[in-house]
């Protein structure tokens, strides 16, 4: 189907006969807060689970849920939040809860390229778990044609390792053969690069939020088990994405 997520008589035409969603709400850097993001663009969505009477959802959120760290920290509590609404809709839901994108690094590509750096605001030290969408995806897939699984439940998608962003670094010098390194970067100069580039002034305040959380380590509540453990790891992701890229 053709047309907006938001709009309910496209979805409702799109999921006439659906078994299974996948849902995945994109960005929208413009919004007036995260609760409209992702909370309010997903509410047509439920109606039409109910109407179409979907059974089983399928859906892209975060790690954060139940720690100390999930209040105040921007766009994991529109996760979260939206999460609720969906699992209130009377069907089956399973939340992909992801820490950090590998495929996140694509955009810097000019940088790394040029000049042979990174950026964030996370510490270069502070080891998080990150994983590639490829594994994402499988995840996801199996989910979608598994007919056997009901209720509420989160699905953690670790990655095989916890890499700090030096140690990414590290790994990009030795693929590349020449020096990367990453440089920190302070919160007001994070959140002015955001809103340079167009993002609005509290959806820039929301992302600042969300790595002041990740560097208190709201990534590291998950208990890494051989079932959230992916298998794309950095090194093979970036030889096999990102290299040529760069």
């Amino acid at each position: 189907m053709e047309g907006s997520h938001d709009d309910l008589d496209i979805v409702n035409r799109a999921f006439a006969g659906a078994d299974s969603v996948f849902w995945v709400v994109p960005p929208d850097p413009h919004a007036a807060s995260v609760e409209a993001a992702y909370v309010d663009f997903s509410r047509p969505v439920c109606e039409a689970f109910k109407s179409q009477r979907v059974k089983r959802v399928v859906g892209i959120s975060t790690l954060g849920r139940g720690t100390v760290l999930e209040k105040n920290s921007g766009f994991v509590a529109g996760f979260l939040i939206k999460d609720d609404l969906i699992a209130s809709a009377g069907v089956s839901y399973r939340a992909l809860t992801i820490a950090s994108y590998m495929d996140n690094l694509l955009r810097q590509v000019r940088s790394i390229k040029g000049q042979g750096m990174f950026f964030d605001m996370v510490s270069g030290d502070r080891k998080i778990p990150t994983c590639a969408t490829c594994d994402i995806a499988s995840v996801a897939t199996r989910l979608l044609l598994d007919h056997s699984w009901s209720g509420q439940g989160s699905v953690p998608v670790l990655g095989p390792e916890d890499l700090s962003f030096n140690d990414m670094a590290q790994i990009m010098s030795e693929v590349l053969g020449r020096p990367v390194r990453y440089q920190q970067i302070p919160g007001e100069a994070y959140k002015a690069r955001l809103t340079r580039s167009g993002m609005s002034n509290v959806m820039a305040q929301s992302m600042v939020d969300l790595m002041v959380a990740k560097s208190n380590g709201i990534d590291n509540t998950e208990l890494r088990t051989p079932e959230s453990t992916a298998p794309t790891s950095f090194r093979q992701w970036y030889e096999d994405l990102l290299k040529s890229a760069v």
